[in-house]
């Protein structure tokens, strides 16, 4: 039936990945209920194993509500190193079955597949090997793989039947697949949005796609509208993106202790700045921008953020642009969590930047690139700035993202 599919599109995503990683080199830890997170009451549940889910526990949930839920959970501070090493191996993987692979985190991509039956197989084939390839790659790691004619419902579908699931939605089936689902798997619809539409009598994908089109468009504005009911309906025309650029380059953790103290603030600023300058360099990235995260005790997310001229890759510039975007901030109450992040990341010979360097490095960036070979060398706690030295109420190991 392949040959009736105008496209065909994969979406992989590894189960339950940094559970699953601990799991394979300790396989003591295997069927176990498994939280990856610090071990603390004031850290976050990064991925919880199948075992430990049906108790409640979820990702992003605070690790001292998880250990009440699951108090027989075995906690496992992450790897993030190791996670990254797993992680190259799958898209390795991914990259052998099409050209076109489009990450959108450590353990998920999209696939672009149309042509490949001849190579692959038909859809379902496809599915199958991408696991069986996956499985014997990484020594035994599980994917659940959906796939359709479009990102959206690939999306949906692999995470229909996990874990270690394969489910494939025909073109012809689409709308009828999708109807009895819960508005929750459009995506762009969370809480809120979710009890707006229950308010409007919109509770499954099928009531979204049968609705009124003009009468979505006035409910929930002409973007919303739209946007809902194209997904409904199974429409969704995005390309997988080969060339996806980074978007973000993240470090952010929660603190031992609430602080207020803004030169405390500052100084977990420059900490986290100087991480994130040696992850550009070392993947040839400049940031055009800067944003500071702060989450209070109540859990209310705040976040600032300016643009760079010029771009950087050096950690004390990033810092320096950082620390006047507290000024923005309200400090009604203390702060559980900081984070910094450079964004809008660009090469450094894009056409825009040829003249970035134009002199010469800073001695500041020679600086940095010094202390980068020498952690590489002796490691991470090797050397640091004298400011630094016996400071810090950091909790846990530090969460570095990229997006």
């Amino acid at each position: 039936m392949s040959e009736r599919w105008p496209r065909i599109v994969l979406h992989a995503d590894m189960d339950a990945f940094y559970a699953a990683v601990e799991q394979l080199d300790d396989p003591s830890l295997r069927g176990k209920p498994l939280l990856v997170g610090p071990n603390s009451g004031r850290g976050v549940v990064l991925t919880a194993s199948y075992a430990a889910r049906p108790f409640g526990v979820g990702s992003a949930m605070p690790m001292s509500k998880a250990k009440r839920l699951c108090p027989q959970a075995i906690v496992v501070p992450p790897r993030f190193d190791r996670y990254s090493e797993i992680s190259k191996q799958v898209m390795s993987v991914f990259g052998d079955f099409s050209p076109d692979v489009e990450p959108l985190s450590l353990d998920e991509a999209f696939l672009e597949m149309s042509g490949a039956e001849r190579i692959f197989g038909g859809p379902l084939e496809m599915g199958r090997k991408l696991k069986e390839a996956v499985k014997e790659a990484t020594g035994g790691l599980t994917v659940s793989v959906g796939v359709s004619a479009t990102k959206y419902v690939a999306k949906v579908a692999s995470d229909f039947r996990k874990p270690d699931g394969l489910t494939v939605v025909h073109p012809d089936e689409v709308k009828d697949w999708l109807a009895p689902l819960s508005v929750r798997a459009l995506w762009g619809v969370g809480p809120k949005t979710g009890e707006r539409l229950a308010a409007l009598g919109l509770d499954k994908i099928g009531d979204v796609a049968a609705a009124d089109f003009d009468w979505l468009k006035r409910v929930l504005g002409d973007n919303g509208g739209t946007h809902l009911y194209r997904l409904a309906n199974g429409q969704d025309a995005r390309r997988v993106q080969r060339s996806r650029r980074m978007r973000s380059i993240g470090s952010e953790r929660t603190l031992a202790e609430d602080v207020s103290d803004r030169a405390v603030i500052q100084e977990h600023l420059r900490s986290s700045a100087a991480s994130i300058g040696r992850r550009l360099r070392r993947k040839s990235w400049l940031a055009r921008g800067v944003r500071v995260k702060l989450k209070t005790a109540s859990f209310q997310l705040m976040t600032r953020q300016r643009v760079l001229d010029p771009p950087t890759d050096v950690g004390d510039q990033l810092y320096k642009a950082a620390v006047p975007l507290l000024d923005a901030f309200e400090y009604t109450e203390p702060f559980r969590l900081v984070g910094l992040a450079a964004y809008d990341l660009v090469r450094p010979d894009d056409p825009l930047q040829l003249d970035l360097f134009a002199g010469g490095p800073t001695k500041k960036r020679k600086a940095e690139e010094t202390m980068d070979s020498i952690r590489e060398r002796f490691g991470k706690d090797a050397v640091q700035r004298a400011e630094n030295l016996g400071k810090g109420s950091w909790e846990g190991p530090n969460l570095d993202y990229q997006e």
